[in-house]
Formats: C-alpha cells, sequence, structure tokens
C-alpha cells in the first residue's frame, strides 16, 4: 500500500500542505476543528511522518536540487556550471537532473528529491509545464519550506527567488545595432515564441523597430515550432520571398541555419546580411563566419542562483526574507557575422 504522505492528506481536505503540517504539530495557528479533522483522518490512515523531511531549520543535507530543461543547449551547461563552481566552493554538494521539457518528468523529478535528500531547489522550468501553466508541485515544495530559485525561465506567479536575463532590453539594443550597421529588413526567428522569454524577446525587437521608424512586417517574425533538423527547410522559402538583410534569431541553431539559407541563396555574411544569435556557446564561435551573439552570461546567471539560494539556506535569522528577481545584463559579443553595409 502507498504510504500516506502529508501531501496527501492536504488534497483530502484542500488545504496546504503547511496547514496540515501545523495542523498534525498542534500549532496554535490552526483552529480546533480543523487540527482534530486533520489528526483524526491521519491517526485512521495510520500516517507516519516522514523525519528525512523534517523542517530544515532541524537538519539540512547540505545538498543543492538542480533541474534544467535539456542538456543540449549550451546555455544551460554554462548555467550548470556557475551553480557547481559556487556550490563547491560552500561546501554543498548537487544532485542534477534533466525534466526533458516534460511536465511529468519534472513532477516526478521534484517529488523524489523533496523526500529530504535536497535543502532547496535551483531550476528552469520545463516547455511543458508552461504551456500547461500548472505550477502546483513548485508551490507545494515552497509551501512545505524548501526554498526554490528559478533561473531563466520563471513563474511570475509563484513567491521565490528568480534569476533572469534583460530579454526585452536586450532585443531592441540589438536591433538598434543593427540598424546602426544600415539593416532597414531584419527578420525576427524565434523557436521559443511558447515562452515567457521568447516573447519579451519579439517585443524588445518590435521596440527597436518602432524606435527608428521601421514598419513591422509579419512576415518577417517567424516563430519556428519544429525539430532542428528542419530549421533550414522552413527558413529557406521565407528568405527566399521576402526583402530580408538581417536575422536577430533566439538561439544559435536557428540562427546557424538562416545563415546557410541566406549563404545558399547568394548573400554574402557579413557584407550584405548581417546575422546575430542569443546565447554565446560553442556554435557560434565554431561557425563560418564565427556569430555575433548576445551573451547572457550562463555562469553568472548559474553562480547567482546559487549565491542566492545558499546565502537563504544559511540565514538563520527569524526575520523573513524578501523574495527578489535579480536581472543579468546581456553583452554584444561581436565576430565575423556582422558588418556595416555600403
Amino acid at each position: 500500500m502507498k504510504r500516506l504522505t502529508i501531501k496527501d492528506i492536504a488534497q483530502e481536505f484542500k488545504v496546504s500542505i503547511s496547514t496540515v503540517s501545523k495542523a498534525l504539530n498542534d500549532s496554535y495557528e490552526i483552529s480546533v476543528s480543523t487540527k482534530e479533522k486533520i489528526q483524526k483522518y491521519a491517526k485512521e490512515h495510520n500516517y507516519k511522518p516522514n523525519f528525512n523531511a523534517l523542517s530544515l531549520k532541524n537538519r539540512q543535507t547540505k545538498t543543492i536540487g538542480i533541474i534544467i530543461p535539456n542538456m543540449l543547449n549550451y546555455f544551460f551547461a554554462q548555467v550548470f556550471n556557475g551553480i557547481e563552481k559556487v556550490a563547491n566552493d560552500r561546501g554543498y554538494k548537487i544532485i542534477s537532473c534533466i525534466s526533458n521539457e516534460s511536465f511529468d518528468k519534472e513532477v516526478e523529478t521534484i517529488e523524489m528529491l523533496s523526500n529530504g535528500s535536497i535543502d532547496g531547489f535551483i531550476l528552469s522550468i520545463a516547455e511543458e509545464t508552461v504551456s500547461k501553466n500548472n505550477y502546483n508541485h513548485f508551490r507545494d515544495v515552497i509551501d512545505n519550506g524548501t526554498p526554490i530559485v528559478m533561473f531563466d525561465r520563471v513563474a511570475d506567479s509563484l513567491e521565490c527567488d528568480k534569476v533572469v536575463t534583460d530579454n526585452f532590453d536586450s532585443a531592441r539594443s540589438t536591433v538598434a545595432h543593427l540598424v546602426k550597421l544600415g539593416h532597414k529588413n531584419i527578420a525576427f526567428v524565434s523557436t521559443i515564441g511558447n515562452l515567457e522569454i521568447g516573447r519579451r524577446r519579439q517585443l524588445g525587437y518590435l521596440k527597436g523597430l518602432e524606435d527608428h521608424n521601421l514598419e513591422v512586417d509579419k512576415n518577417l517574425i517567424i516563430n519556428i515550432d519544429d525539430d532542428y533538423k528542419n530549421y533550414e527547410k522552413i527558413l529557406e522559402p521565407i528568405l527566399k520571398n521576402n526583402a530580408i538583410d538581417s536575422v536577430l534569431a533566439t538561439d544559435e541553431s536557428s540562427a546557424i541555419a538562416a545563415m546557410k539559407v541566406a549563404q545558399k541563396l547568394g548573400h554574402k555574411v557579413p557584407e550584405n546580411f548581417s546575422v546575430i544569435s542569443f546565447s554565446n556557446g560553442i556554435l557560434a564561435r565554431h561557425s563560418s563566419p564565427r556569430m555575433t551573439t548576445v551573451s547572457q552570461h550562463g555562469e553568472i546567471m548559474g553562480a547567482t542562483a546559487a549565491t542566492r539560494l545558499i546565502d537563504r539556506l544559511e540565514d538563520k535569522s527569524d526575520a523573513k526574507k524578501e523574495t527578489e528577481t535579480i536581472v543579468v545584463k546581456t553583452d554584444l559579443v561581436e565576430r565575423n557575422s556582422t558588418k556595416k553595409i555600403l
């Protein structure tokens, strides 16, 4: 028979995990009638407390749980490196898991590690979780006293620390850079249009066009929801049938695909066609020509998230520390895929 958990009791009475925990510990904060109902139910169903999941005030594992959406994205690997360095320096171990953009996998991982294995989480939300808009598994963890620091992909509705990129401003300033180079027909290629970070970058792109009195051509806003192997096939007819002189892409794979298609169609990069990508990874540095990028400073983001979580774990004061959203500023790394056109 499955072992009864606090979460099961919370679902039975439609209350928070925190309320059940207080009722089982006879807290004065819970009404007598509610306490009696919960305590009676727990006794009748042979509830046994999980001593490994006691309050962080009583014990610490000195272990942090890391949940990353996928490891194919070099940005997440950079973030992981930043987390690992800070954790090692401060005497913490890490347990790393990959959600593979799956809601169910993310929920399973959260439940597995929330049994007392870790002291807190650092995570970026899976794509499927964002589309479902279901963050109850995170909310339960937070209500149960386990801190979470989210990075890059975050849930605004949750009360936890967050570390993000200035997506809107960086896209806006990148458009300004392309205009300064002489470009007027700037395409926006996105593979993350269903994520808030993708939407923020697109809004920044649109604001950049507005800043320079450039008309918005909906044909130049290209949202790709497909496998990277098909990027070139999708982009070729669009670049062929529209007057495009530059591309701002949300990731390296789609940027390289756009560059290859442009070259195939007779454009010369960067002599008369420029390409800029978000993320400053291995692909960008080894493409031909080498890619100009918007560096999101993944290692800094990871280090910032780890520092924030460990500081919170080691804060022994009784005062509740307010949650905070920390913005990591981007930089434009200029290489050979951009140039002032004549």
